[in-house]
C-alpha cells in the first residue's frame, strides 16, 4: 500500500482523507470533524471505517486530530506522505512545498495574516512531524492558484512602496478548491479548461467568490487575508477601515480586540447572534426568527454583488457554480443569491435546485444563463500534489 495522508484544517473543521493510491477514484476513509470550538463538536468516519462519536463540548482542532490519528491507525502503517492544506503562503509560497524546518518557520510567520486558520494549519504539520518521524510533509497552499490575478486586480490603492516592502497586496483563498472545481466545470462543460470562464462561490463558513477566465484567476473577493470579501461564518467581509478607529474611539476597544471581533464575533453569527452555521440559522428562519433572516439576506445580497462586480473580468461567462458545504447543500441560500443579482434574469429549475442539480450539476431551465452545483474535493487535489511531490524524494 502507498498511501497518503489529507489534512484539511478549517476555521470552525477538519476533514481527512487517506489514499492509498495516486489513481484511486476515492479515498479509503475520510472523516469530518465539526463544530469545533462550539457547542457539539463530533467526528464522524467513512469508507472502511464506519464510526461516529462525540468530542466533547467546544473541542480544540488538536483533539479532532488526535481522535482521528487513533482511530485510523490500523490504516497508517505505510505513509507516504502527508499533505496538508494551508490557507496563506504569501509570495513566499506560489506553489506546493516539501516542508523542512526552515520554511515552517517561515510559513508560521504568516499567521498574522490568515489567524483563524494558519495557526491551526502549523499546527497540522507540527503533531504529523511528531508523530510520523520521518514521513514528508506536504503543504498545499489556497493562495497559490491565485498567483494569475494582474496588477491592476491585486493592488490596493495605498502606497505602492507598502507593496514593495511589506507584501500588501490582494491574494485570494480557497485556490484548492477553485482548482478542482474549475476543472471539473470545464470537464461537465466539454470546454478544455483553458478555454473554460467562470463565476464560482465557495460558500462554507469561510466564504469567497472568483472570476476564473480561460482557466486561471483573475479576481477574487479575499483579499490580503482572509477577512476581506463576502459576509462570512463569524468574519466580516468587506468593512470601511474606518470602522476600526470608530469603534476604538466610541468603545475603547484596542486594535486586538477590534479584530478579535471582525475575526470571530462577526458575520453570520454577529448578525444574526444565533449562529455561524447557516444549517442552524435556516431552521431559525423556518421558525420565524428576525434575525436568522436579516443575517441570511444580508449574507446572499453579497454574493450576488460580489459575482457582478467579479464579472467585470469576464468578457463571456460559461457559468456560474457554486460548491463548497453552504454552496453545494443550501438550496434556499442559492435560489435567493441568484433573485438578489436582478439583471442576470436567471430562471431556476426548483426542482433541480432543491436535488442540489442533475447529473451535470445544473440548477436553472434551459435557455437560462446556465447555474451548476459542483461538489468541491480539495482533498483530491492535496493528495494528488502530495503523491506528486514525493515522486522526486
Amino acid at each position: 500500500m502507498d498511501s497518503v495522508l489529507v489534512i484539511n484544517s478549517g476555521s470552525s473543521s477538519v476533514k481527512f482523507a487517506l489514499y492509498t493510491s495516486a489513481t484511486a477514484a476515492h479515498p479509503a476513509l475520510t472523516a469530518l470533524a465539526e463544530r469545533l470550538n462550539e457547542p457539539g463538536s463530533a467526528i464522524r468516519i467513512r469508507g472502511e471505517l464506519e464510526h461516529q462519536q462525540s468530542l466533547g463540548e467546544h473541542a480544540s482542532h488538536r483533539s479532532a486530530m488526535q481522535a482521528f490519528l487513533q482511530l485510523a491507525q490500523p490504516w497508517l502503517g505505510n505513509l507516504r506522505g502527508v499533505g496538508h492544506r494551508v490557507v496563506h503562503g504569501g509570495e513566499r509560497f506560489a506553489h506546493s512545498t516539501v516542508i523542512d524546518d526552515s520554511n515552517l518557520a517561515d510559513l508560521a510567520s504568516l499567521s498574522a495574516l490568515a489567524p483563524l486558520h494558519n495557526p491551526l494549519n502549523v499546527q497540522g504539520i507540527e503533531l504529523c512531524r511528531e508523530l510520523f518521524a520521518g514521513i514528508p510533509q506536504i503543504a498545499v497552499f489556497d493562495t497559490s492558484f491565485h498567483q494569475s490575478i494582474p496588477e491592476a486586480a491585486y493592488l490596493y490603492g495605498v502606497p505602492y512602496d507598502w507593496y514593495e516592502q511589506d507584501a500588501v497586496r490582494r491574494y485570494g483563498f480557497h485556490g484548492t478548491s477553485y482548482r478542482y472545481v474549475t476543472q471539473e466545470a470545464a470537464r461537465r462543460l466539454h470546454k478544455p479548461v483553458e478555454e473554460t470562464n467562470l463565476l464560482i462561490a465557495h460558500l462554507g463558513n469561510g466564504c469567497s467568490a472568483t472570476a476564473v477566465r480561460f482557466g486561471q484567476s483573475v479576481d477574487s473577493t479575499m483579499g490580503l487575508t482572509p477577512l476581506e470579501g463576502l459576509v462570512m461564518g463569524s468574519r466580516c467581509g468587506d468593512i470601511d477601515p474606518g470602522l476600526i478607529e470608530h469603534m476604538q474611539r466610541s468603545r475603547g476597544l484596542t486594535l486586538e480586540q477590534c479584530m478579535h471581533e471582525l475575526n470571530r464575533n462577526s458575520g453570520l453569527k454577529g448578525l444574526s447572534g444565533l449562529s455561524n452555521d447557516m444549517r442552524t440559522l435556516l431552521q431559525a428562519e423556518a421558525d420565524g426568527n428576525a434575525t436568522a433572516r436579516r443575517a441570511i439576506d444580508v449574507f446572499c445580497f453579497r454574493v450576488a454583488r460580489s459575482f457582478a462586480a467579479l464579472s467585470v473580468s469576464l468578457a463571456d461567462i460559461d457559468a456560474v457554480v457554486f460548491t463548497g458545504g453552504i454552496g453545494e447543500h443550501a438550496a434556499g441560500v442559492r435560489q435567493r443569491i441568484l433573485a438578489a443579482w436582478r439583471n442576470r434574469n436567471f430562471r431556476l429549475d426548483s426542482s433541480l435546485n432543491q436535488q442540489h442539480g442533475d447529473d451535470q450539476g445544473r440548477i436553472t431551465q434551459q435557455g437560462s444563463p446556465l447555474v451548476l452545483v459542483v461538489p468541491t474535493d480539495e482533498e483530491r487535489m492535496i493528495a494528488l500534489d502530495t503523491y506528486q511531490l514525493t515522486e522526486a524524494l
